[in-house]
């Protein structure tokens, strides 16, 4: 394979189509032009007859994608007029709800690091292939944010209030509870990946999944689902924390220390947004709340202080403004949700995400 310095390489063997995430140092996180490219593949790659699979995968030894380049959104929030970031995720949730509706099999191996834009780029795809290596989780409240890349819609079809733990926590979850959460659909070993995707070249993927998917190891999340469910079902992050504090499992109790290391406001808000998700229905009127919600959180600051703390300072000491949940306000929130005119989104149309629709 040529060409190791492009950000995202794209190759063919027979029938099977490959694009391979290729930053690797930086656990291959996407960035505008690697959203650009792919989405041009494809186009190209839609309307190839040779063409019957699509896999993506990510070089490297750590995995698939870490996630946006937030270091970019970081600067453009801080310095610039957030105008980038917006025309990233533009093109970024496009090009999600585009891998959902592919016509063609879209095999994501989610081998290793899946987090953030890494499950938009593989959690909507068609054949999810998660290994004993995976770690898939959407982290965004650490940095001051909210999930996104359809990340509320994946996390509201979630069995329970498991979708809630996961998008107010960041936790990172592993095969078996990926599988669980509706997140994967095969397991298959990572030393098998590479057989599985030659026999890709020749085979449908169905046949290549009977020759290669196994049981996965057993989850976390089944065995804690009844507190999970008991706590989370609460209508307030303030509630919720009380129920996990008072119930009486120390992994509960643990699980609300957590929760006060995140933003409070991307706490509310990511709450808010898990529960409209349920509610919108398709993935693309839930895209359209997300792009509301993630250009409000370019003018706030936590977002830029979150990304600070965890990835430019790496104090891991974050100073979130407001500090507490009892600062942050019902019409604080409300704001994140508020119509953007003429820089809609609009993947479902207009007037799809409005706040009473997102409530019916």
């Amino acid at each position: 394979m040529t060409g190791t310095e492009e950000p995202v390489l794209f190759h063919t063997a027979g029938r099977a189509a490959h694009i391979t995430l290729n930053r690797p140092k930086a656990i291959n996180a996407l960035n505008h032009d690697m959203v650009r490219r792919i989405d041009e593949a494809l186009t190209a790659w839609e309307h190839n007859p040779s063409v019957e699979t699509v896999v993506v995968s990510g070089a490297g030894e750590r995995g698939l994608c870490a996630g946006g380049d937030i270091r970019a959104i970081h600067d453009d929030a801080r310095d610039g007029d957030g105008s980038a970031s917006a025309a990233f995720w533009r093109d970024e949730y496009h090009l999600n709800a585009r891998i959902a509706r592919y016509p063609k099999p879209y095999v994501a191996l989610m081998d290793g690091i899946v987090m953030g834009g890494g499950v938009g780029i593989s959690a909507h795809g068609s054949v999810r292939i998660v290994t004993e290596r995976s770690r898939i989780a959407m982290p965004e409240t650490g940095i001051g944010f909210v999930p996104d890349v359809g990340g509320t819609h994946l996390l509201a079809l979630t069995p329970g209030e498991l979708g809630t733990h996961l998008a107010l926590t960041g936790a990172q979850i592993g095969a078996g509870d990926a599988l669980l959460c509706g997140l994967a659909d095969h397991y298959v070993p990572s030393a098998a990946l590479g057989a599985f995707v030659e026999d890709l070249a020749d085979m449908p993927v169905r046949d290549a999944l009977v020759r290669h998917a196994q049981p996965p190891p057993p989850g976390q999340l089944a065995e804690w689902q009844d507190w999970i469910d008991a706590c989370y079902a609460a209508g307030t992050v303030e509630e919720i924390v009380r129920r996990l504090l008072d119930h009486g499992c120390p992994d509960a109790k643990e699980t609300a220390e957590t929760l006060f290391s995140k933003s409070p406001t991307a706490l509310k808000v990511t709450l808010a947004a898990q529960r409209r998700a349920r509610h919108l229905g398709t993935l693309e009127r839930v895209l359209d709340q997300e792009y509301r919600v993630s250009c409000a959180a370019l003018s706030t600051p936590d977002l830029v202080e979150g990304i600070r703390a965890q990835v430019i300072d790496k104090d891991r000491n974050p100073r979130w403004s407001p500090a507490t949940l009892a600062e942050v306000t019902d019409a604080h929130v409300e704001r994140f949700f508020a119509p953007l005119g003429h820089r809609e989104l609009g993947l479902a149309g207009p007037g799809s995400t409005t706040p009473e629709a997102a409530r019916q």
